[in-house]
């Protein structure tokens, strides 16, 4: 594969990148020591992996008031009124996607139709925030007492801030019950989980829950029995190459696997037989995408002190094309990578966190092999990178330089850097999906007694979040505020006025590829954002700050 055969070399001097190595948590005595090692009556040699750093603090923008902000005021700016026989109410005109870095539009979302695949992330991370405002106040950071930016009169307060969430939720999950109908996308796990399995977990809303059962078993009806997969496109339709026959082609991606928790988790929660099947279905789609869709590379891992997975590494493909007859594999492709045999590192991000999630529904060890595969692969690619990764900034509040961007992944691993004056553009919602996956094989390896790996990928996750913050943090912040407005006293307003950027992160890239109809990259990214969120949802959910 080129993703091997093409040697990419460390950077000539590692020893700048201090933070690369920082040990970020602890394996407490015995973690060298196997499971089956330790007495299981003897709590007191169990080993733990826990942080010996203050990880909110080294993460603290993952929980800052600016991310609150950003979302309340897109959430408001973002919605037309409209009139229906219950009278006027607020609906949006579409649903926020990507904000441009540069041109008339500058910091400001672009958006998208219902219809788009990436239409439940913006709900999804309304619903994460308020997830964080009931479960985890303590974790929220929000200026309630006008000392941090002058004085705010009336002060906001968290029920404030809650009634505003529950508000701007309401109205965007409206549009995403309808969705639960179309049989047109393998998307549906996308559009319809973030936003209503915590509206489910949050509410008990018996709406949420029949739209992810109904959901679930419109996505079943693209199972193709022979093939064992679900049917990912109907058509593939690039300037390169066209396939719009579906009796005689069967079209994957690596995406797929993320929408498998969609199926499982709609089974779980079914009392019918028939519903039972829908994790059949999944648990068949992954099996076969370790076929399809994964490639055996010949490296190894680079941990020291053999604390790296020391089994097969993968990098991952995205589209394969399958004989639906026979399931027999006709060809690879790529739609959204540098070429057909490159790593594109979302892909790769995807393939983690959908394995991950695959091993927790149905704890098969050849899931976690798998994942741990990939998620080790993609940090070789991330520690093997050209040096052009590398980035000199000047830390504003020591004055000193430091080296950022070794842990922000290239769009495709294998996109040439060879030219100082055009370097490849960044992914950051590649490096936030990958941490989420990671730190799900964090607690995966822990249960299973594996520490050592498990601190591995623990480690690596914050490391790739805080590297994220420190090269592509957008620097135009905004903050709640008080005042009139018809929206009530809770407003927004940027840090510094006039100074606007509304997704929190920027140099996302959604689709870099030459022969692509919407070529797409270096911009803000909803799904960037989003996994951003749940990656700091995680965190507290699991007990690490």
């Amino acid at each position: 594969m080129a993703s091997s055969s093409s040697d990419p070399t460390l950077p000539p001097d590692t020893s700048e990148r201090t933070q690369s190595h920082l040990p970020l948590v602890d394996a407490a005595p015995g973690s060298e020591t196997s499971w089956s090692d330790v007495n299981p009556t003897d709590q007191t040699s169990k080993p733990i992996v826990r942080p010996n750093r203050d990880v909110k603090s080294l993460l603290s923008e993952a929980f800052s008031e600016n991310i609150l902000a950003k979302a309340i005021r897109t959430a408001t700016r973002s919605l037309d009124n409209t009139t229906t026989f219950a009278g006027p109410r607020k609906f949006p005109f579409g649903f926020p996607e990507t904000v441009a870095q540069r041109g008339p539009n500058y910091g400001r979302y672009e958006y998208r139709e219902p219809e788009f695949w990436t239409c439940g992330f913006f709900p999804g991370q309304l619903w994460a925030l308020r997830e964080r405002l009931i479960k985890y106040p303590q974790h929220v950071n929000v200026n309630t007492d006008g000392e941090t930016y002058g004085t705010r009169a009336p002060l906001i307060t968290r029920r404030e801030l809650l009634e505003r969430l529950a508000t701007d939720c309401a109205v965007w999950t409206e549009p995403l019950y309808t969705m639960a109908s179309r049989r047109d996308t393998h998307d549906l796990g996308f559009i319809i989980m973030p936003a209503l399995q915590r509206e489910w977990e949050l509410t008990s809303n018996p709406r949420s829950l029949d739209t992810i059962l109904h959901a679930a078993r419109s996505l079943a009806t693209r199972y193709v029995p022979s093939a064992g997969v679900i049917r990912s496109w109907d058509k593939l339709l690039k300037k390169e190459i066209t396939v719009t026959d579906m009796e005689n082609n069967v079209l994957i991606i690596i995406d797929s696997l993320c929408n498998l928790d969609l199926l499982y988790y709609a089974a779980a929660h079914s009392d019918t037989v028939e519903d039972r099947n829908l994790a059949t279905i999944a648990t068949t789609h992954a099996r076969t995408l370790i076929e399809t869709h994964l490639r055996p590379e010949t490296v190894t891992t680079l941990a020291k002190d053999g604390d790296g997975y020391d089994g097969t590494l993968y990098s991952t493909c995205h589209v394969a094309n399958l004989d639906p007859a026979t399931g027999e594999m006709k060809w690879r492709w790529t739609a959204q990578g540098y070429s057909n045999d490159s790593t594109w590192s979302r892909g790769q991000a995807w393939a983690i966190l959908g394995y991950a999630q695959t091993y927790n529904w149905t704890k098969d060890p050849l899931f976690l092999e798998v994942a741990c595969g990939v998620a080790e692969y993609f940090l070789y690619r991330l520690e093997t990178a050209p040096a052009c990764m590398d980035i000199s900034v000047v830390d504003e509040a020591t004055g000193s330089t430091k080296i950022v961007g070794r842990n922000v992944p290239l769009w495709d691993f294998d996109a040439p850097c060879d030219n100082p004056a055009n370097l490849p553009p960044r992914d950051t919602s590649a490096g936030g999906i990958a941490a989420n996956g990671m730190l799900l094989l964090f607690q995966a390896l822990s249960s299973r007694g594996d520490y050592p790996l498990a601190k591995r990928f623990l480690e690596a996750s914050i490391r790739i979040v805080q590297d994220t913050f420190d090269l592509s943090l957008a620097d135009e912040r905004a903050r709640l505020s008080t005042g009139p407005g018809e929206e009530g006293t809770l407003q927004v307003e940027d840090v510094v006025p006039g100074k606007t950027f509304d997704s929190v992160l920027k140099n996302g890239t959604a689709n870099n590829n030459e022969h692509a109809r919407r070529r797409l990259a270096d911009h803000g990214l909803v799904y960037g954002d989003y996994y951003l969120v749940e990656y700091g949802n995680r965190l507290m959910q699991m007990g690490i700050v």
